[in-house]
């Protein structure tokens, strides 16, 4: 049994008189600690695709399931065992960064020294430790978007959902950001990701193209070591801070 499967999903929007079709009859698994990208354009439905397989919102045809139980009725799946990497901070969950990334475990009663130190190992595992005292606004992009992907992991959730998670981070910081996400694969967390760039699929284990709200069809993407692809890239480490 797969750990997510999306089975014959549409979605609809009302814009004043007209109706839009973001998603149509689309159908797709993920497995445990596999990377799958979604590949389609801005407006192709791939956010909508992303949203309803991490149970934020819900199809007008079809069902998603999370371990054979569909996200409808699911208690303690959506937000836990299924994390979407959201890219906001609020300043209700503190004012620096570590207590950002502390906070989904504060939310479920875990106490204030332990919430920290996972979110400490967290930082580190992201490449981002020094920047734990930071507000989040002093953040570059790529800062940004491995201190939400640390906040995400930060409850040990069994999938992760991540919308474009290059975007607006330059090349050499987008491979990083990628190898990143395939160590957290490997590492048995299974990722969702989705992209309008084909050279990031490279590392994914399968990726689908999405066009016009429909799976055209899926690739079967070679194992490989995003980083090699852009050889400037090479120098850059796991644990090197980036700006």
């Amino acid at each position: 049994m797969s750990l997510l499967s999306i089975e014959n999903v549409s979605k609809r929007y009302r814009r004043g008189p007209r109706e839009l079709v973001a998603l149509r009859d689309v159908s797709m698994t993920v497995d445990g600690g596999e990377l799958v990208g979604v590949l389609g354009t801005r407006k192709s439905g791939r956010s909508t695709l992303l949203r309803i397989a991490a149970g934020l919102e819900l199809p007008d045809e079809g069902v998603a399931r999370f371990e054979g139980q569909p996200l409808s009725q699911a208690r303690n799946v959506v937000g836990r065992q299924i994390s979407y990497c959201q890219m906001t901070f609020s300043p209700m969950q503190g004012e620096r960064v570590i207590d950002h990334v502390a906070a989904p475990l504060l939310a479920q009663g875990v106490s204030s020294p332990r919430a920290r130190r996972v979110a400490e190992g967290g930082l580190t595992r992201a490449a981002v430790a020094d920047c734990a005292g930071m507000h989040p606004e002093e953040l570059s992009g790529a800062e940004h978007m491995r201190v939400a992907i640390a906040r995400a992991l930060a409850a040990a959730p069994k999938m992760l959902v991540i919308d474009d998670p290059t975007a607006g981070v330059g090349l050499t910081h987008g491979d990083g950001i990628l190898r990143l996400l395939r160590e957290v694969a490997d590492a048995g967390v299974a990722v969702l990701m989705s992209t309008d760039d084909a050279t990031c699929i490279s590392g994914a284990d399968r990726a689908f193209s999405l066009d016009d709200g429909e799976l055209r069809n899926e690739v079967q993407a070679p194992r490989a070591d995003v980083v090699p692809l852009r050889p400037h890239a090479l120098g850059v480490g796991s644990g090197t801070h980036l700006a």
